[in-house]
C-alpha cells in the first residue's frame, strides 16, 4: 500500500518535513516514491502540489492524519490556510467571574423573553375583551326592538 506522509528533516528542536509518497513498509527517512512539498511547522511555511496529492489519492494512496489535514487546508496555490487559535489562560477565579456573567445574562435574556409573552398575552386578552364587547354592544340593539314588539 502507498502512502502519504511527513518525512522528518532539520536539526535537534528545529523539524522540517517533506510531504512525500512512499510505500508504508519502508522506514520514514527512506527514498520516497515521490516528493509532494514541504512543511515547516515553526513559522507555519508550507509549499505543496495539491493537484499532484489529489492525483496520488485518486490513484489509491492512503494519507495519514496529519498529511490529510495539510492537503485539506492548502490552498490552491500551496500554501497553508492557517488560522491562528485564540487561546486564554484565565485563573480559576476570572473563569468562575466569566461564568457568573454568562448566567447573569443568560437569565436577564429569559426574564426579558418572559416580560415580552407577558405582554404579548395581555395585548391578547384585551383584544378579545374589546372584541367581545363590540358583539356585547351590537347585540342589544338587535334584540330591542324585538322586546318592544313583545310589549305591544
Amino acid at each position: 500500500m502507498v502512502k502519504i506522509r511527513l518525512k522528518r528533516l532539520g536539526y535537534k528542536k528545529n523539524p522540517f518535513y517533506r510531504v512525500v509518497v512512499v510505500k508504508d513498509t519502508t522506514k520514514r527517512d527512506a527514498k520516497p516514491i515521490c516528493e509532494l512539498g514541504h512543511y515547516n511547522p515553526k513559522t507555519k511555511e508550507m509549499k505543496l502540489d495539491k493537484a499532484l496529492a489529489l492525483d496520488w489519492i485518486k490513484k489509491g494512496a492512503q494519507p495519514t492524519a496529519t498529511a490529510k489535514y495539510l492537503i485539506d487546508n492548502c490552498n490552491d496555490d500551496g500554501t497553508l490556510n492557517y488560522k491562528k487559535k485564540e487561546t486564554q489562560k484565565l485563573s480559576k477565579k476570572a473563569l468562575a467571574k466569566l461564568e457568573a456573567e454568562k448566567e447573569a445574562k443568560k437569565a436577564a435574556e429569559e426574564t426579558a423573553k418572559a416580560e415580552a409573552e407577558a405582554k404579548k398575552a395581555e395585548e391578547a386578552a384585551a383584544a378579545e375583551a374589546s372584541a367581545e364587547e363590540t358583539v356585547a354592544e351590537e347585540a342589544p340593539a338587535e334584540e330591542a326592538p324585538a322586546t318592544e314588539a313583545a310589549a305591544e
